[in-house]
């Protein structure tokens, strides 16, 4: 534990003395953000009942909340909290959910600046089903007038700006070409995609630099149900910085660069679970974190599973999401690991 803690202090050493500065294409440019994010933002409403319900039934919510939600706007709001600088990149509507959306981002510090406002556009929103008892959720959707930023905006200018890229499927071909974009800046990106249908979908995964899937999603692309064999497939003949794969209270398997015949794991921390919604969207943003402070690839995974612990102990995607301090405490208490 010594040991990370000397990282992160040598890491923040290392910052200062460079200015954040970093040299893109031969010319030294001072990155506004750390995190930069272009996907999926929603409105999610959480109804919290002691037992889900059955067919035809009518039933009492012992409590009723508003959050914010979505792969990459929890992701963001995650870094935020953590105190990195992040900004949304996407597109949204004028709507009261995107109004409410904007605010809700802003009020988490999170630049929108860069985000596109079109009347007909609006984020995702969900009903999540919250079982109290055995700490499971459901999740209904309405993706309707939900876009992704127009791919003609997509350029060196917008994606240069940021430290790390954040990505996920809103718009597969509008995530290549900002894949490209940041590959050839030598800007590393983070991912977690859900969705195999698309015919791009495998370029996609194959140009992301830090790519760490569900179990659930990995099994659909590899055919594999042992994730050590998921994260084996998912990384071999490629030259990414890392692969993973999520698989809950089980904890992460991974596949670094820099040793690529050996599969590591990540446990998962015990905590007292109350609602796991949204642990794999904190996981990205606390790991996307590490990695634009300059972490080594083992202790962003480490941060990241704590950070997604922590959050498990409260309802929704993002109530639980702890500040920075916060996550380093727990990790310094030594905290127990599920085996």
């Amino acid at each position: 534990m010594e040991m990370y803690y000397s990282s992160i202090i040598l890491n923040v050493f290392s910052s200062i003395i460079h200015d954040e500065k970093t040299s893109v294409n031969s010319k030294l440019i001072e990155r506004k953000y750390d995190i930069l994010g272009l996907g999926i933002v929603a409105v999610d409403d959480l109804f919290m009942v002691e037992k889900y319900p059955e067919a035809d039934s009518k039933n009492r919510a012992t409590g009723v909340t508003r959050q914010g939600g979505g792969l990459t706007g929890t992701a963001l709001v995650a870094g935020s909290r953590l105190g990195a600088r992040c900004a949304y990149g996407g597109i949204l509507g004028k709507d009261e959910l995107s109004n409410w959306t904007v605010e809700e981002l802003e009020r988490e510090g999170i630049d929108c600046s860069l985000t596109i406002r079109s009347s007909d556009v609006k984020p995702y929103h969900a009903i999540i089903i919250v079982d109290t008892t055995n700490h499971t959720r459901a999740i209904i959707f309405s993706d309707e007038g939900v876009q992704p930023r127009p791919i003609d905006t997509i350029d060196e200018d917008f994606v240069s700006q940021a430290k790390v890229i954040l990505l996920d499927q809103l718009g597969i071909d509008v995530m290549l070409k900002t894949a490209q974009i940041a590959k050839n800046l030598g800007i590393p990106t983070v991912a977690d995609i859900e969705r195999e249908d698309h015919p791009k979908t495998r370029e996609l995964l194959s140009l992301v630099d830090h790519l760490i899937l569900s179990t659930n999603f990995a099994f659909r692309i590899t055919g594999k149900s042992d994730p050590v064999e998921q994260v084996k497939a998912i990384h071999k003949d490629t030259n990414r910085e890392c692969s993973g794969v999520t698989v809950g209270v089980k904890g992460c398997w991974y596949i670094t660069k820099d040793n690529p015949d050996l599969v590591l794991h990540q446990p998962a921390f015990k905590v007292n679970t109350v609602d796991t919604t949204g642990c794999g969207d904190v996981f990205h943003g606390a790991y996307s974190a590490g990695l634009a402070w300059g972490w080594s690839v083992d202790n962003c995974m480490e941060f990241a599973s704590a950070t997604a612990g922590i959050k498990a102990t409260k309802p929704g995607g993002r109530s639980g999401i702890p500040d920075k301090a916060t996550a380093e405490r727990f990790l310094k208490s030594d905290p127990e690991i599920y085996p």
